[in-house]
């Protein structure tokens, strides 16, 4: 007999297929205020993996975790002109605090170049300070008006990196590392989701920078999601807050900068990028359990058995967890374990042990298969690989297979409504076209060169813009 549907297909309806997967494999709820959301175990778990992950990165590319004020003196917004008006609609400010009305209002932060900046103008001095490279993991608020759990919340976590630099060649070079090195890597090697690198066309950059480069990963219902970004500050805020050192030549100059960030958006990428009708597909490397093992009966030599193969697959290096609820059945539990889209599931039986073999369970391919007891801590470490392999395998399928060159504005808007991507010729699409794209809601989510390199400027021959709709 044929199992009940737990999720609506993604086919039916995609966004409802997204919602049933936060709620049935207890990822998320909608936080009390309109906006924001309540991260589940589960789901915090895949975050912390994200953040270990990338946290490594960040620190081998040199930069110290740091932790800055959540409230930003308004009059900080207002240095930097560019970059207050692209966020003035999206801040939250604090007017009234311990039963008083403040002297100056405070932003609650909705990113913190600003504040950051202040700092930086007091700690650099010298060539000698440099460079500076900061970084932090925090919460930010940016008032949604159309909120979606992981994707668009009033609230959100993330790292944001902050750096100085003596020259702009320095800066430069760095925000292209951090885009490459740190976000590029994880994404594809970990979250095994074959991103897009590209720049921002002038319309889309980040408020205040002089370039912003972009991941872009096509979701499964081939609508686009900006993954991370990196941003070429240039000198704005230096300006805007006087942040000079002392050159070995004695002149005085203001110090180049970039920011970088990602945030739990990348859950929700994790999410539609990889889930199926029955749940999340969660990549090996990033799995918080790339294991578990179930206990089919509430049986005493079943039991241990469980134990024995956990601990032996701990000791292998694996995430594994022992599931021996044996009060629940078997059933139910094999089914959260899928909805949660943990990559393997070694289930054992009383005759599983006389026969001296476990059932493998594999949720990214899918399919059952016996193997010797003995030969799982060996034989697991295989699968893990075939299965992340596999995933990004069909990660680059789809965006391939969804992405149309085309010559036209039209046929840009037609290839994106039909659910893809499509590439056009920068000197064929400028700023007017982006503007006509935006009537049918398709937008630029980055500009790449014909090879798949990132062009050095915004007119760099041979650019091409992949647009689409996005979340």
């Amino acid at each position: 007999m044929a199992k009940a549907p737990v999720l609506t297909p993604q086919a039916e309806d995609f966004p409802r297929w997204y919602q049933d997967i936060i709620n049935k494999a207890e990822l998320a709820d909608n936080g009390p205020v309109r906006g924001t959301m309540v991260i589940r175990p589960y789901g915090y778990g895949l975050w912390e993996r994200m953040q270990q992950e990338i946290d490594a990165r960040i620190k081998a590319a040199g930069a110290r975790n740091a932790y800055f004020p959540l409230f930003i003196p308004q009059s900080y917004l207002a240095k930097e002109a560019e970059h207050v008006e692209g966020f003035a609609p999206e801040l939250a400010v604090v007017t009234h605090g311990g039963g008083k009305q403040l002297e100056e209002p405070a932003v609650v932060r909705p990113t913190s170049e600003m504040i950051i900046n202040a700092s930086f103008a007091k700690w650099v001095q010298s060539y000698r300070d440099l460079p500076l490279l900061i970084n932090q993991w925090a919460n930010v608020v940016r008032w949604e008006m159309r909120p979606r759990v992981f994707l668009r919340t009033t609230e959100f976590l993330w790292q944001e990196g902050h750096t100085a630099h003596a020259s702009y060649e320095e800066a430069r070079d760095f925000a292209a590392h951090i885009h490459r090195e740190v976000y590029a890597d994880f994404m594809v090697n970990v979250l095994a989701i074959d991103v897009v690198l590209g720049r921002k066309s002038p319309s889309e950059r980040f408020a205040g920078a002089i370039n912003t480069l972009t991941l872009e990963g096509m979701m499964g219902d081939g609508k686009a999601l900006q993954m991370g970004t990196s941003h070429e500050l240039g000198q704005n805020f230096a300006r805007a807050f006087d942040t000079r050192f002392l050159a070995k030549d004695g002149s005085r100059e203001l110090v180049w900068q970039t920011s970088w960030g990602c945030s739990t958006r990348m859950v929700g990428g994790l999410i539609m990028s990889h889930g199926d009708d029955d749940g999340l597909r969660v990549p090996p490397r990033l799995a918080p359990v790339q294991v578990v093992v179930l206990a089919i009966k509430d049986d005493e030599a079943v039991l241990a058995k469980v134990r024995e193969i956990g601990a032996a697959l701990a000791a292998a290096g694996i995430r594994a967890e022992v599931d021996d609820r044996t009060e629940t059945p078997f059933g139910r539990r094999a089914v959260d374990w899928e909805l949660k889209g943990v990559p393997a599931r070694v289930e054992v039986g009383p005759r599983d042990l006389q026969a001296g073999t476990a059932m493998l369970a594999r949720r990214i391919p899918g399919g059952k298969e016996p193997v010797a007891i003995d030969a799982l801590p060996a034989r697991l470490p295989e699968v893990l690989q075939e299965d992340q392999a596999l995933l990004l395998r069909q990660s680059r399928e789809r965006r391939e297979a969804r992405t149309t060159d085309v010559r036209t504005i039209e046929d840009a808007i037609a290839a994106a409504t039909a659910g893809g991507w499509a590439r056009i010729p920068w000197a064929d699409l400028g700023a007017e076209g982006e503007a006509r794209l935006a009537q049918d809601a398709v937008t630029v989510r980055c500009l790449v060169g014909e090879d798949g390199s990132i062009p050095e400027s915004d007119d760099a021959p041979g650019t091409l813009a992949v647009v689409g709709r996005a979340y």
